[in-house]
């Protein structure tokens, strides 16, 4: 994990929150996935608040010494210890997002969770693990790098965790050439899969995918060097459509934007696309995609003229905005 920014802290003080930054990080808690280092900083602070450290992490304490602290302690200990200022209504803050992944990766447990609790453990309090508080103890000791390994051998890390879950919850998509990938899940990307695995075998011509973007990877599918030779523009570019593929049967490009929130295939866009693509060496096919009929009529009055629409709820139909180029067929 990079460093992160501390400010207003006394030496003392943010040494302790970077050692437990580290600790966090080295049992596989994603603190990437916090919003800001203010949050990351937050975390360390409430997990230091729950272990009661105040000077050294050989203070930590576990749910074994009955060492519980409700959100409103965790609060007015951090104020107290560790050169915190907190405004008023941060109660939910602590639950929510300070405490959240160390509970889901069991390093902290609550009082509610114990089946076996005795008469005098709080109803509502939080507590270190009787191993995370060994752990903690341990750290710049010898016993460390041992007790370490012992804890991500006995608890899966939650970034792993996370990792197999968004693993699981990819979306398959198998190109009309039989090649296969995995998009992020998402409502955008089950379009963009209708788009290859149903657009395309029907209208495409036996089109090849030269670029295909996703969230969490914006060049998923590159193919430069053959869009290149097409006379493409740079990806780079804002008008970069969801899906370009190119049937060199037909000699056409086409350019898909999958609509689910927005993107359609404008009068403007489409001009700007027309204007960089003046070099190209293939006709330019323009199609906006949507998933069904309602979707598609809360755009339908901003689709380009000279450009299709593909429906993915009717797969075997288009639509063209213009029909003069089809009318030679009824002569």
């Amino acid at each position: 994990m990079k460093e992160i920014k501390i400010k207003n802290k006394s030496p003392r003080i943010e040494k302790l929150i970077r050692s437990m930054l580290y600790v966090l990080d080295s049992i596989g808690i994603p603190l990437e996935m916090a919003k800001s280092d203010q949050t990351r900083m937050r975390i360390a602070e409430a997990t230091l608040a729950v272990a009661g450290i105040k000077k050294s992490f050989s203070e930590a304490k576990s749910s074994d010494d009955n060492y519980f602290h409700t959100t409103r302690e965790i609060i007015k200990f951090e104020t107290d210890y560790l050169e915190v200022e907190y405004s008023s209504g941060s109660y939910d803050n602590i639950r929510r997002y300070h405490l959240d992944m160390q509970i889901a990766s069991g390093c902290i447990i609550k009082s509610a969770d114990i089946k076996e609790q005795s008469p005098n453990t709080p109803t509502r309090g939080y507590a270190c693990s009787p191993l995370f508080a060994e752990l903690l103890r341990s750290y710049g000791t010898k016993k460390w790098k041992d007790l370490a390994a012992k804890f991500k051998k006995e608890n899966e890390s939650l970034r792993e965790k996370l990792a197999h879950k968004r693993d699981l919850e990819r979306i398959p998509i198998r190109f009309p050439s039989g090649k296969e990938i995995k998009l992020s899940a998402g409502p955008h990307n089950k379009l963009q899969r209708a788009i290859i695995e149903e657009f395309l075998p029907r209208f495409g011509f036996g089109a090849e995918i030269l670029y295909l973007g996703d969230a969490t990877d914006k060049y998923l599918v590159r193919e430069e060097e053959k869009l290149r030779e097409l006379h493409f523009f740079e990806l780079e570019h804002e008008e970069l459509p969801d899906v370009i593929a190119y049937s060199q049967e037909k000699n056409l490009l086409f350019l898909i934007e999958a609509v689910h929130s927005y993107g359609q295939m404008g009068e403007i866009r489409v001009m700007k696309i027309k204007e960089k693509l003046k070099e190209c060496t293939a006709e330019i096919v323009i199609v906006s995609a949507f998933d069904d009929k309602k979707k598609f009529r809360k755009f339908s009055e901003d689709i380009a003229w000279e450009s299709e629409v593909w429906i993915a709820e009717d797969p075997d139909h288009m639509v063209h905005f213009n029909g003069i180029k089809f009318l030679d067929i009824h002569k």
